[in-house]
């Protein structure tokens, strides 16, 4: 079970992009994130036609480091870490270290 999920808000703890907030779109298998709008860089597209890509510069999102983004926490306004909780019906939940609130709504 990962601590980051796929559509969670997280906060960039370090690098060029440091505070800034995003979701999460796709968590990749070797520890890496790729967040919405974070990270950007200018990719230099060679136009294929036969796959309709045109060409030019675009700009798209690289995956972060999971250990650099933490679960946005909407009550204290900040990054928190996150922690598992089995709770009385069996379930295994994430909640937020700092006020013990359970992160999944289902």
């Amino acid at each position: 079970m990962r601590r980051i999920r796929q559509g969670d808000d997280v906060v960039v703890i370090a690098g060029k992009d440091k505070g800034r907030r995003g979701t999460v779109l796709k968590v990749l298998e070797n520890d890496r994130v790729l967040v919405q709008n974070i990270n950007m860089v200018k990719k230099h597209q060679k136009p294929n036609p036969y796959a309709g890509v045109s060409g030019g510069i675009i700009d798209k999102e690289m995956p972060l480091h999971i250990s650099n983004v933490m679960l946005y926490n909407p009550a204290s306004g900040k990054g928190d870490r996150v922690g598992f909780r089995t709770l009385e019906d069996g379930r295994k939940v994430r909640v937020y270290k700092s006020n013990n609130e359970v992160v999944d709504a289902s």
